[in-house]
């Protein structure tokens, strides 16, 4: 038997919604780890859904590092001003602002491949997804651009 706990827990680790991780416990047989990969899984399967669908809003963040001297611009476009608007997904673009400064990428699909600064068992790709798990919408990095002092 799932116990509301266990939801709460799974929910607390992902965000996702209660539904999906009372599901996702279900078909784990209540063993938490489980049901993270289970819902990775569905998370890839959700972005592929939405892979076709127009992107009409989205956000632009910005990241400097502590010593001023590297910093960055990130564009990521959402379907819906209503998700644009959300804090998570400010923090998501947020942290995606921090990515590019920290790690360099030369391109958007390099980008994807990195693992995530804040959480290494993840990478960018595998964050975005999560996002678009949690939203239920069409998550696109569209550009960005690092600025360095050195160059």
């Amino acid at each position: 038997m799932i116990t509301t706990e266990q939801i709460k827990e799974l929910r607390d680790r992902t965000g996702i919604s209660i539904a999906q991780c009372k599901k996702a416990l279900e078909d784990a047989g209540g063993d938490i780890n489980k049901a993270l990969d289970f819902l990775k899984e569905k998370g890839v399967e959700i972005a592929e859904k939405k892979a076709t669908r127009e992107l009409n809003a989205g956000v632009i963040s910005s990241y400097t590092h502590s010593d001023g001297k590297v910093g960055s611009l990130v564009q990521v476009q959402v379907e819906t001003d209503f998700v644009a608007k959300n804090s998570d997904f400010k923090i998501l673009v947020d942290d995606l602002a921090m990515q590019v400064t920290a790690m360099s990428p030369t391109d958007v699909a390099e980008l994807l491949t990195q693992p995530f600064i804040k959480d290494s068992s993840l990478t960018v790709d595998d964050l975005v997804k999560n996002h678009i798990q949690k939203f239920g919408e069409r998550i696109e990095i569209v550009r960005f651009a690092r600025l360095d002092t050195k160059n």
